[in-house]
């Protein structure tokens, strides 16, 4: 059953939602940005920011590096973001904060290490629909990478709180995402989606 679903879940879902993601960030990332990726996965979403925006330079740390990357990868803890302070221009969190027990703690260590910007994409959850169709899609993406998941999903406003903890302000909202094709789009869209620039206040 398992491998059924993975095999739509790469066929239909993936390679579209590196297109369209990749897409929408490098519109929202400065040009000549240094863009760190944290928990960049196998590095294509960042490889595609790249080529969608040449002028920009990303690199990316992940807690479980891929034995092949598209761009250059470190390793870190999942906690502490091994760079000195102010060392990049945007740290970028591509449906990662979720995965993570203490959303403000890594999104603090962002604003240190960020010069202005962070831009994340990940998920708004607004009922049990929305969190069992969350969980799932997880489950589905990432088990073959031994992920943690703790299914740590917010609502709007509870990302909000989130924000105003860590001292960021909301730059721009984005729950309009296209990702998924039809019938994906019906089941998984549904705005459980969204992309937030923030800058440090």
């Amino acid at each position: 059953m398992y491998s059924a679903i993975r095999s739509l879940h790469d066929r239909f879902v993936l390679e579209r939602r590196a297109e369209v993601l990749s897409r929408l960030l490098a519109g929202l990332l400065p040009s000549n940005a240094e863009v760190l990726d944290v928990g960049c996965g196998d590095g294509l979403i960042g490889h595609l920011i790249e080529r969608n925006k040449p002028t920009l330079r990303v690199c990316g740390l992940e807690v479980m590096p891929r034995p092949s990357s598209h761009i250059e990868c470190l390793s870190y803890d999942g906690k502490t973001i091994p760079m000195k302070d102010s060392s990049f221009d945007v740290c970028l969190f591509v449906d990662v904060l979720h995965h993570t027990l203490n959303i403000e703690e890594l999104l603090g260590e962002a604003r240190r290490v960020t010069r202005r910007y962070v831009l994340l994409k990940d998920h708004v959850c607004a009922g049990l629909y929305d969190r069992a169709a969350l969980s799932l899609m997880d489950w589905v993406g990432n088990r073959p990478h031994g992920v943690c998941l703790p299914y740590n999903y917010q609502s709007k406003e509870g990302w909000e709180r989130i924000f105003r903890a860590c001292a960021f302000q909301i730059v721009k909202w984005n729950q309009d995402i296209s990702l998924y094709p039809l019938p994906f789009k019906w089941l998984f869209g549904r705005g459980m989606h969204c992309i937030v620039l923030l800058e440090k206040k």
